[in-house]
């Protein structure tokens, strides 16, 4: 007799997701998926998040994915839910996380009998939401028939494994529970298969190149997340004694205490001395580097391609040469070995390198400064914590920041949405936690989503976030000022006692004064639960290098059109 259907499509799709390492996914309900939630609620071993928003569920599933270095899910409605969450997938594509975004669908009758829906374009136009996601994930597909639900979730969770960019899974509502196979047993791979002969190619060129060099250097950059080639680059590190830099966006992705640590390469706004080295060197190998507007300082802080070997997650391009279908981390770790020992750049290095000038003492009744806000944030640190810092002048005091061993460190640089960091402190607090998350935000980027932070209330997580008012879009000031950068002010603390009502334990607390941040950090520590500490800063208070970078980007940004 053939085997009795043993699952349903919404249980198979929970099956599945356990099976890749989820313990949470991120929801919000709306008609079209509500039966899903039904069955996605049937696993006793995944938890749902009930978040305000989606896209806030969004931006909790990007923070999930970058705690746990896996895959992470949201559930939305259609259309509504759909449009509302695709910025935060958007982000997630751009930033390389295997988001997996699930949606409920039209009933399966609609298409055939032609009826106008609601929550759409108030048109007959069913695909229009799948061909969005289309453009902003690396799979987009409609489960409309359960015999071809299995292929399809399990051929989109690959797809997004393999490449480390979100897919789109649209579940049509009157099929969620309907019965299929149970999840047969199935290996999902990560990253890039790997071509043996290209990575021979590759290995033995890139040791030929630099083992000729008289002072190659190391950078780090963001894709060796996505490519799972950290520890790789760590290996690669350890063995050539090469000095190493990491980009902005990879901060915290090489140990900071490492003896052959230079800073952050970030052209003129980087670590003192670290570009320098890095501009000077006749060979560098940039692993999983982006180059961008934002991370070369407006195109001032371009590479000689002559000059570097740059692995991508898939493939090795060096001067003259490029040989795809080569794994970041297969090639990191097959080159290690190949290449001689040679510390000439970390020993230019210390020749330039500046100590930190000491933070100056400050009295208890002084009014606050980024300074000593940022000076307090460096002493709290442990090897337990995880900073997120939100788009704006937090990029810059953030990178700063010395991180001991094992701390980690989280931008959104690439896709910049602000707004991000609330969400992802949910999401990152959820996905690890063991780490005390510290999150850096702007009141102008945390009024974009702030009602998140009653789900942080609502599931217990305790994430610290220093909420820095200084009444504006401070980053925005700084490439182009206007009266638009200026927004209404709220009373930032007293939020926590509007998300708590009757049964939470979140804390506000304000700080404009050094006494009173010490007071409040004292306090917010020992708090069993999420803790927000407003800092009154004047608007003007800003980082030399937000000044400096905010320069070079207005100027590429104001660039004249071409003519003919």
């Amino acid at each position: 007799m053939p085997d009795k259907a043993s699952s349903t499509i919404g249980n198979y799709l929970a099956a599945r997701l356990e099976q890749i390492g989820l313990k949470h996914y991120f929801a919000v309900p709306g008609d079209y998926n509500l039966v899903l939630l039904d069955e996605l609620l049937s696993n006793k071993n995944l938890e749902m998040i009930s978040c305000c928003n989606e896209l806030n569920a969004g931006y909790a599933a990007d923070g999930y994915a970058r705690a746990t270095g896996g895959p992470a899910a949201v559930c939305v409605t259609y259309s509504v839910g759909g449009l509302s969450l695709s910025n935060a997938i958007a982000g997630a594509y751009a930033e390389d996380l295997p988001v997996i975004a699930i949606s409920g669908g039209p009933n399966t009758n609609s298409a055939a009998e032609y009826e106008l829906l609601h929550h759409t374009l108030g048109k007959i136009d069913y695909d229009y939401v799948r061909e969005i996601f289309a453009r902003i994930t690396a799979e987009s597909v409609q489960i409309t028939n359960p015999r071809d639900a299995p292929t399809q979730i399990d051929s989109a969770i690959k797809i997004a494994l393999e490449k480390s960019k979100p897919v789109y899974l649209e579940v049509a509502a009157n099929i969620a529970g309907s019965p299929i196979s149970e999840p047969q047993k199935k290996r999902f791979s990560r990253g890039c298969v790997c071509d043996i002969t290209a990575l021979d190619a590759a290995v033995e060129r890139a040791a030929e190149v630099l083992n000729e060099a008289a002072r190659p250097v190391l950078v780090a950059g963001v894709q060796l997340r996505s490519s799972l080639a950290t520890e790789a680059f760590h290996s690669l590190a350890h063995a050539t004694n090469y000095a190493v830099a990491a980009m902005p966006n990879a901060k915290g992705f090489f140990g900071e205490a490492h003896p052959n640590y230079m800073g952050i390469y970030w052209g003129s706004v980087g670590s003192p001395g670290c570009g320098q080295i890095v501009a000077s060197s006749d060979i560098g190998l940039y692993a999983g580097t982006t180059f961008t507007d934002y991370t070369t300082v407006g195109q001032s802080a371009l590479i000689n391609p002559a000059k570097m070997i740059l692995a991508r997650p898939d493939s090795v391009v060096m001067p003259g040469r490029t040989y795809n279908d080569v794994a970041l981390a297969d090639f990191l770790t097959a080159l290690a070995p190949k290449l001689r020992p040679n510390d000439a750049s970390i020993v230019a290095y210390r020749r330039i390198a500046e100590e930190r000038p000491a933070p100056r003492q400050a009295n208890a009744d002084d009014p606050m400064t980024t300074r000593v806000l940022f000076d307090r944030v460096q002493r709290l640190l442990n090897h337990e914590s995880a900073v997120i810092a939100e788009t704006g002048d937090s990029w810059f005091n953030g990178l700063q920041l010395d991180l001991p061993s094992d701390a980690r460190f989280e931008i959104q640089m690439q896709y910049g949405s602000i707004g991000w960091s609330v969400g992802a402190t949910l999401g990152y607090a959820l996905g690890s936690p063991e780490r005390r998350v510290i999150a850096l935000i702007g009141d102008g980027s945390f009024q974009m989503t702030a009602q998140e932070i009653s789900t942080m209330i609502r599931y217990g997580v305790r994430p610290i976030i220093f909420l820095i008012n200084n009444g504006g879009y401070t980053i925005e000031v700084e490439i182009h000022d206007g009266p638009y950068n200026v927004i209404k002010n709220w009373d930032y603390a007293a939020l926590m006692s509007v998300f708590n009502a009757t049964d939470g334990n979140g804390l506000g607390l304000k700080a404009a004064t050094v006494g009173e941040l010490d007071l409040a950090i004292g306090e917010a520590s020992s708090h069993d639960g999420p803790a927000l500490i407003e800092v009154s800063i004047d608007r003007d208070d800003c980082s030399k290098n937000l000044l400096e970078w905010g320069t070079y980007v207005a100027r590429n940004n104001s660039r004249p059109p071409r003519t003919v």
